[in-house]
């Protein structure tokens, strides 16, 4: 289907001279906009009602707040345990755990594969010790716990249901979400262990266990931050998220999931960016196609259903290193247009994300940005607080129509999990115009290629130190020397022998975690089943 001009979901290159104005989507933008440029007709509805252009809830935030959810972890579980708890501390009302790379990958830190890489991006997670401690002194029926975590996200959720056990804390009181989207890891991230098929049935076997023993849990949140982190248009990010999406309640119902049974619990991940009014727009065009394929294609009945509710993350590409302290203005116009368009939950990135993990300080910066937000910018105040507005009327319209365009081309090619290749390269392509456009400057980034100073601004930096992974490799060391050996190898046994059926593997999954089977162990034995994927490129 070749694209018309009209149709780019990317901004044309077109140099800085031209007089014209696009969004990064390629949606040029008028001087002026009139009632002429109202959809005919304007499908707005109330809040809380279908199609939820206007948010999902009626009353929104005059009645809750959305769940200020600070994303963070580093090192190891004692020193993201204390991070966890100042953010608490300084009016966190949720917490957003951030995994290190061999965690994500269903790594153990002492696999050789790891050197320098334990506590790097996020807190190693390799035992029922390490959840144990980085939960130390956090009532778990009293946080929500988001955790950014993928292919072994069935280990990392079974891990925090046996430390719940522990504190005498019920599954069914545990609130959360795995963000368990396999999907955009071919994609757009990385971070994969099994092909597709074993990956999709650890998805879909979360979603039927979870109906039955952790009904509050969110048990998938469908990415397009990292689609947007990684070169997408805001058009692409809807399209993407929601093709995904597709396949996923596609892939739920072929395990003989009813609809209803499954899709009040899914939830969404979408990135803030700096244009404020186009991210309004792009949520509210998000909200109302997912009602309609819901309802539409799958012919889901509850509203619960049909109800987009999503996690927004402000956008770490936008951070420059150059000029750091310009950040915190980016961030809070970022999270202002998250408000605007009616987020669930929010987290604000460190000013200083572009260098390192955030330090305390931005963390603190980050975290009374969200408050500025809710208590003093009046976006809290009313519900949907730019509908109507001819131009964001028309942006909404816009985007959903060039988003559908995408959606059915996917459909085409057989849908998101074939169509892995064609995604993947329309991101590159995006990715490719947004630095053609910084290069000739016709997109301004303050500090990068304007206003630019000679003068480095140096910041005082979080270091994680090198002894951090010896002593979290000794720590594993000695756990693993501490426990029934023959009945571990009996334990990873049995997850061989499920992962070759077609039972649940969870409660196979968390007797060898309750019997102290490691992360890296319980994913490895399913990895001897399942094999690895292997990129085509």
């Amino acid at each position: 289907m070749a694209a018309t001009p009209e149709r780019l979901t990317v901004a044309p290159i077109v140099g800085p001279d031209d007089p014209r104005r696009f969004t990064d989507s390629g949606i040029e933008i008028k001087p002026l906009y009139t009632e002429e440029d109202l959809p005919d007709p304007l499908e707005l509805g109330e809040p809380g009602e279908f199609p939820y252009t206007r948010g999902v809830h009626r009353e929104m935030y005059r009645k809750r707040l959305w769940t200020i959810r600070q994303y963070a972890g580093y090192a190891t579980a004692k020193e993201s345990n204390e991070r966890y708890r100042y953010l608490l501390a300084n009016g966190g009302t949720g917490l957003s755990m951030a995994f290190d790379l061999p965690t994500q990958l269903g790594l153990d830190s002492d696999d050789p594969r790891c050197l320098g890489e334990v506590g790097r991006t996020g807190v190693a997670i390799d035992t029922i010790d390490d959840m144990r401690a980085v939960f130390d002194g956090i009532p778990l029926d009293q946080v929500s716990t988001s955790m950014t975590i993928n292919a072994p996200a069935a280990v990392l959720l079974l891990l925090y249901e046996l430390v719940a056990e522990e504190q005498g804390v019920p599954s069914h009181a545990l609130r959360g979400t795995t963000q368990n989207d396999i999907l955009k890891e071919y994609i757009a991230r990385g971070n994969f262990i099994y092909p597709p098929e074993g990956a999709m049935r650890l998805t879909t076997d979360l979603f039927a266990y979870c109906r039955e023993h952790v009904p509050k849990w969110n048990t998938i949140s469908i990415s397009g931050y990292h689609f947007r982190e990684k070169g997408a248009s805001a058009v692409q990010e809807v399209a993407f998220t929601l093709a995904n999406g597709i396949a996923y309640v596609q892939a739920a119902i072929d395990a003989g999931l009813a609809v209803d049974d499954f899709a009040p619990r899914l939830a969404f991940f979408f990135n803030g960016h700096n244009n404020v009014f186009q991210e309004v727009a792009k949520f509210r065009a998000a909200r109302r196609m997912w009602a309609h394929i819901m309802r539409d294609r799958f012919g889901a009945k509850d509203p619960k259903s049909m109800m987009l509710r999503f996690h927004t993350q402000t956008g770490g590409v936008t951070l420059t290193a150059q000029q750091p302290h310009n950040n915190i203005m980016r961030v809070a116009l970022q999270a202002f247009a998250a408000v605007c368009g009616g987020t669930q939950s929010l987290h604000a990135n460190g000013y200083d994300e572009a260098l390192a993990l955030p330090t305390e300080r931005a963390a603190k910066i980050a975290l009374r940005t969200q408050q500025i937000v809710a208590y003093e910018s009046g976006a809290a105040d009313t519900v949907d607080p730019f509908a109507g507005s001819y131009f964001v009327e028309a942006l909404t319209d816009e985007i959903e129509s060039r988003a559908t365009e995408l959606i059915a081309k996917i459909d085409e090619l057989g849908g998101a999990v074939q169509a892995i290749p064609f995604i993947k390269n329309e991101i590159e392509e995006s990715a490719w115009g947004y630095q053609e456009r910084y290069r000739l400057r016709q997109d301004i980034v303050v500090g990068v290629n304007e206003f630019v100073e000679d003068e480095v601004e140096v910041e005082e930096l979080l270091r994680v130190d090198p002894a951090i992974e010896r002593e979290q490799v000794e720590r594993l060391k000695a756990f693993k020397a501490d426990r029934d050996q023959a009945l571990v190898a009996r334990r990873l046994e049995e997850i061989r022998e499920a992962a070759r059926g077609t039972d649940n593997l969870l409660p196979v999954l968390k007797d060898a975690l309750r019997d102290r089977c490691s992360l890296g162990e319980v994913c490895g034995a399913m990895r001897d089943v399942f094999g690895e994927y292997q990129p085509s490129d």
